[in-house]
């Protein structure tokens, strides 16, 4: 499909984006234990391939934000490419560094740590961008961690990514911590966009000590009625402010056996929602984990299919556009004069 640039009313056509955050077992180590979440990340490697499938049969470009560790496939790789300066979370279980000791030898031997393999599988398919989720899952707002800690995070995360020929234009902050006082950095190391976070209480950026269980509550009642309204956004681009703030707009829980009865609900809002946004030239984001789906595999992508109809709709109707993080930056930016 083409991604036409105007409505049909010859106002500028929305947007649509998937950010995936891809982080295996870096993104819930200090949450999980490995054996009890063991099963969704083996299922993490199984669904990657079924989701780019997917995004090439609906011509959907996506953002895919790795962990900088998952560029590297082998022990002895990763380690000769840590940054000299780390991160001291004034929590120490924040920080990965300590558990490298722990990994394995390899991908092979280690699926749940290393994800060179799976960022092949992304590079092959046309449209998909590969963007940072910073090198080491890196806390923004946690206490004990500074500037200069992000700044060679960040450049660490760039030279993996180079292994791979990728210069790095958009970034996902792990946790959605968005610190404005880093994007600075963002900005020198070639970022464009970043996943920002709407105003509203529900889902302003916060650390682990001030986030409330009452809080996340809410986001989930708010994946099925409207609690906090059309969460549709215009991306922040009127030339004076680059890395872009494509901010989110909602994220894909996955279904779990309670949920599955209200799930028509959750898909509803999600295309009032779209609809809304292709109607009126504004962008749409979406975003999850891919160890999301990693069980009830058939399930979730039941649901995504279902969106990525819609999506069809909306594009046929309204020429909605499903683009990658940084195309939105592209399209938000002024173009240079020829």
């Amino acid at each position: 499909m083409d991604k036409p640039d105007s409505r049909p009313d010859g106002g500028p056509a929305g947007s649509f984006v998937i950010s995936l955050d891809c982080e295996l077992f870096w993104g819930v180590r200090d949450k999980r234990r490995l054996q009890d979440y063991r099963e969704n990340l083996l299922g993490d490697r199984q669904v990657v391939p079924r989701l780019l499938d997917l995004f090439d049969e609906f011509d959907v470009h996506a953002t895919w934000a790795f962990v900088g560790f998952l560029f590297y496939s082998d022990r002895s790789s990763l380690f000769s490419n840590l940054p000299e300066r780390q991160p001291h979370y004034a929590n120490t279980r924040f920080s990965p560094y300590g558990e490298l000791a722990e990994l394995g030898e390899n991908e092979s031997l280690d699926p749940f740590r290393f994800g060179g393999s799976l960022i092949e599988e992304v590079l092959r398919h046309p449209g998909q961008e590969v963007a940072s989720h910073t090198f080491s899952h890196f806390y923004c707002l946690e206490q004990g961690q500074t500037l200069e800690d992000f700044r060679a995070d960040l450049e660490a995360n760039c030279r993996a990514a180079r292994r791979f020929g990728i210069d790095l234009r958009s970034l996902v902050f792990p946790r959605n911590q968005v610190n404005p006082d880093y994007l600075e950095v963002c900005y020198d190391l070639g970022i464009r966009a970043y996943r920002g976070n709407t105003s509203s209480w529900l889902y302003r950026a916060m650390n682990e000590e001030e986030e409330l269980k009452l809080r996340r509550a809410l986001r989930y009642a708010d994946a099925f009625v409207n609690l906090s309204g059309n969460r549709i956004v215009r991306p922040d681009g009127d030339g004076s402010k680059v890395p872009v703030d494509v901010k989110a707009s909602r994220f894909l829980y996955p279904q779990y056996w309670w949920s599955a009865p209200f799930d028509g609900m959750r898909v509803r809002r999600i295309a009032n929602e779209m609809r809304a946004a292709a109607r009126d030239g504004y962008c749409y984001h979406i975003w999850w984990h891919p160890h999301n789906f990693g069980v009830n595999q058939e399930a979730n992508l039941r649901i995504l299919r279902r969106i990525l109809e819609e999506y069809r709709t909306l594009h046929d109707e309204y020429g909605f556009a499903a683009l990658s993080m940084s195309e939105v930056a592209d399209r938000a930016l002024p173009r240079p004069a020829a």
